[in-house]
């Protein structure tokens, strides 16, 4: 790896003196102008494109002012063409612009409406899932399938995405991914994360977006890329607002009520926003565990072994979610230059869990010997808090500008837990037991930080640089009790309270530069972590501290009006989440547990793309990584074992030494009819997973692809439907090698009130065929399982906004509390 790390950065830094040399004198221009209606009102929010003529490429979107102004900055030479759009008229599209000087169009009158043609009109509805050179985009708000969906059900139908057994998300095979929520990360992992998701109601979201490779302005972390959910914002004019609600039935009732609100005048902007969510869902998971006695190993791992016993278990898992979001906020205009932004939020969420398994005891020759059932009750309470201030000041009129973010987020996490166990036909007779644990856990986030741009005309380029703080403190006190035969005694081997905190200092410049053809990005992040960990009952404590550079670079080029094509390349890190180093024990029954490493370390991964683009819709993506100590979840045998002799699993998240990743991805958007599209998605990827864990030499993988199908078909009378199919072929995951997985979902919608309502009907998973087959292998165990969720559910949703039409353009409202938000959960 060393030098590997050597080769990188030499790549990085020849990129970089490249600059100077491709940089070019070249003169630019500005063209301004003003847009008014038919009686010369001027028009504000108008959206105004410029385009090259006659490639009609997108060079620059401006949105007209309160005086119907506008103006585009810094163009080179050349002939262009405007394109603009205003909800009360008509598209206004110009003749050629020739540009070789500064240019003032005087006064544009916007066309008015053929009502007379209304009946013709042809709409292009967007697809679900979009591909873009640099990111995937799910186009949530419209979709019909989406309807009544929790955030985490619209994410298994995105291509790439994988959602495992135990609710931990993957991007493309790859674990490691950040998921953000209008740019702030998500606060938790795994189960936590899944839960909080599942409390998400689609009809909140806007769009999704799937970032593979981020620029040095991120994060550094994220080895498999970010997914940034964007919330619906309203960007018109005057109080305006929007309702939704949907009932929908599987195998349980599920709901989700919104209702969200905003004024906007021409200096301040108030919005706010409410989401009920109401979940009844059940999954079944089936285990089947080998437990062997090796009997010969050598360097190359066990030679023979014997069955010693199998565990044959059905578990049914239950819960009720209630879960209730909330928004509210402010942008005040304070000049032309200045705009200030507050912006508070809370989600309070309940989730009632419960565990009914029956497991049967096998001996080595598979005969039955004796079960042991477990019933089992969780309360959980997740609630946080959040308060971001920020600001953005535009310097002067060269482009310069400071936006400056100070974050405060506080997590509250409370679980009370009875697991009852009960022994049926035991060789050594038994009492049943009972367990009490009560967790208590807080988590405080603090985060600041400044970002600074600046055109450099000299090089025709733009400068970004920034700095960004933060700090994390978390206090999880875990109290387990045996409160069998009406004892409540208190047990230190599975008590624990642990302190951790970590503080992040980091700084980036990124610089940006176009010419013709040619587009260069490069990107520089430093980032030193300090971070401490303490266990004041086991005093197992840890103390890291390490500083790191993480360069990016992305070189595009245009090749013809048909083709583009770019390289990207980046480094990333992954450090564990706050959970995944929390040592706790978390029991399933009394012979499975889940634990936090304190010993886990971060994940490293370098990462290229190159992309080619064709006619600027179709994408083609090929890409390879590197990823060292690689975090995999490992279920094996541990050296304990229960009152009866019987061997304890342990779930714990370890450091494998590699992960060499190949992928290639293909997106093939087809209009088959003004009243058909289809878009496609097809990605094929290779995993290859090496090291040793668990006394297991482990070199797994198997190529493997998944198809993304979207369908949308516009009917009339305002009718419009979609069909979305989803295979994902045999794959291999760290220890896992798990079955193909398919699923098809259909919806129909209708829009009324001049399109200001809408009702939908969807049915996902139509064949009930969204099921998980997998199984795992290390030295001395073996489990294939078998999982069904309540994922065949029927949803009628109504959705109906109110208020002005007049679009405002809206400014962004996330703050600087970054990935260290992701990883506290």
């Amino acid at each position: 790896m060393k030098h590997q790390d050597k080769l990188f950065t030499l790549l990085f830094f020849l990129l970089l003196a490249t600059v100077p040399a491709w940089a070019q004198e070249t003169s630019r221009y500005e063209l301004k102008g003003k847009l008014q209606g038919t009686k010369a009102e001027p028009l504000l929010a108008a959206n105004i494109q410029l385009v090259k003529d006659p490639s009609m490429e997108l060079v620059k979107v401006e949105v007209s002012a309160e005086d119907g102004s506008f103006i585009f900055s810094n163009l080179p030479a050349g002939t262009y063409k405007l394109m603009a759009t205003h909800y009360d008229y008509a598209t206004y599209q110009s003749g050629v612009i020739k540009l070789d000087n500064n240019l003032n169009l005087g006064d544009l009158v916007m066309p008015e409406r053929a009502v007379a043609l209304k009946e013709i009109k042809i709409e292009q509805q967007k697809p679900l899932v979009e591909q873009h050179f640099d990111k995937t985009v799910l186009n949530v708000e419209n979709s019909i399938a989406s309807t009544g969906s929790t955030v985490l059900e619209v994410l298994e139908k995105a291509p790439g995405v994988n959602i495992d057994q135990n609710d931990n998300i993957s991007m493309r095979g790859k674990g490691g991914v950040i998921v953000m929520v209008d740019g702030k990360p998500v606060p938790m992992s795994g189960a936590e994360l899944a839960n909080m998701l599942r409390g998400m109601g689609a009809n909140t979201v806007a769009k999704i977006d799937l970032i593979t490779n981020p620029s040095a302005k991120y994060d550094a972390a994220g080895n498999a890329g970010i997914i940034d959910i964007r919330l619906k914002k309203d960007n018109r004019v005057g109080t305006n607002g929007t309702l939704s609600s949907s009932f929908g039935m599987g195998m349980y009732p599920k709901a989700n009520q919104g209702l969200q609100l905003n004024h906007r005048n021409r200096n301040v902007n108030v919005f706010g926003s409410y989401n009920y969510v109401h979940r009844n869902d059940i999954n079944k998971l089936d285990l089947y565990r080998q437990f062997y006695e090796v009997e010969e190993t050598d360097t190359e791992g066990p030679k023979s072994s014997s069955l010693l016993g199998i565990y044959d278990q059905k578990n049914v898992f239950g819960h009720i979610i209630n879960g209730h979001n909330g928004r509210v906020g402010a942008d005040y205009t304070i000049s032309p230059k200045t705009i200030v932004g507050i912006v508070g939020s809370g989600a309070f969420t309940d989730i009632n869990r419960t565990v009914n398994n029956r497991a049967d005891v096998l001996d080595g020759n598979k005969a039955y010997q004796s079960s042991f059932l477990t019933n089992g009750f969780t309360g959980t309470n997740r609630n946080n808090q959040a308060l971001n201030l920020n600001l953005k000041h535009t310097i002067d009129t060269t482009g310069r500008e400071i936006s400056a973010d100070v974050d405060y987020a506080a997590f509250q996490t409370r679980d009370l837990q009875n697991i009852n166990i009960s022994f049926v036909n035991a060789a050594k007779p038994q009492s049943d037991s009972t367990l009490f644990s009560d967790l208590d856990g807080e988590l405080s986030i603090y985060s600041a930080k400044v970002d600074y741009a600046q055109p450099l005309k000299a090089m025709n380029a733009n400068l970004e640089a920034g700095v960004k703080s933060s700090l994390v403190k978390a206090d999880n006190n875990l109290q387990f009790f045996d409160r069998s035969e009406g004892r409540n005694d208190y047990l230190d081997d599975k008590s624990n309270h642990f302190l951790y905190s970590e503080n992040i200092n980091a700084a980036y410049l990124n610089l940006n530069k176009k010419w013709t053809k040619l587009s260069l990005q490069l990107g520089l992040r430093l980032e030193n972590t300090q971070a401490e960990g303490k266990q004041l009952i086991t005093h197992d404590d840890f103390d890291r501290s390490y500083t790191q550079l993480f360069p990016s670079a992305y070189v595009g080029y245009t090749v013809s009006e048909k083709h583009d094509v770019g390289l990207s390349l980046s480094r990333r890190i992954d450090r564990p989440t706050y959970n995944q180093l929390n040592p706790f024990r978390f029991l399933l029954d009394h012979t499975t547990y889940s634990q936090g490493n304190p010993a886990l370390k971060p994940q490293l991964t370098y990462s290229f793309e190159f992309t080619h683009t064709l006619l600027q819709k179709f994408v083609t993506k090929l890409s390879y990584s590197r990823t060292t100590d690689v975090m995999v979840s490992v279920l094996s045998p541990t050296d304990e074992t229960t009152e009866d002799g019987k061997p304890i699993v342990k779930q714990q998240d370890q450091n494998l030494a590699q992960l060499d990743y190949y992928g290639a991805t293909l997106s093939l958007p087809i209009t088959v009819a003004r009243w058909f599209t289809s878009t496609n998605n097809l990605e094929i990827y290779y995993g290859l997973y090496q090291g040793n864990l668990a006394n297991t030499n482990l070199r797994n993988g198997r190529p493997t692809f998944n198809l993304n199908s979207n369908n949308s078909f516009l009917l009339p009378n305002n009718w419009s439907a979609e069909l979305i199919g989803v295979y994902r072929a045999r794959e291999i995951y760290g220890f896992l090698d798990v079955n193909p997985v398919k699923f098809v979902s259909v919806g129909v919608q209708k829009q009324f009130l001049d399109k200001k309502a809408s009702l939908k009907l969807n049915v996902s998973d139509v064949f009930y065929s969204n099921k998980t087959r997998a199984t795992t292998e290390l030295t001395g165990y073996a489990e294939r399982f078998y999982q069904r969720r309540d994922t065949r559910v029927a949803t009628l949703s109504f959705t109906y906004r109110f208020g002005k039409s007049q679009v405002a353009p809206s400014r962004r409202r996330t703050g600087g509390a970054e990935e260290e938000k992701r990883r506290a959960g």
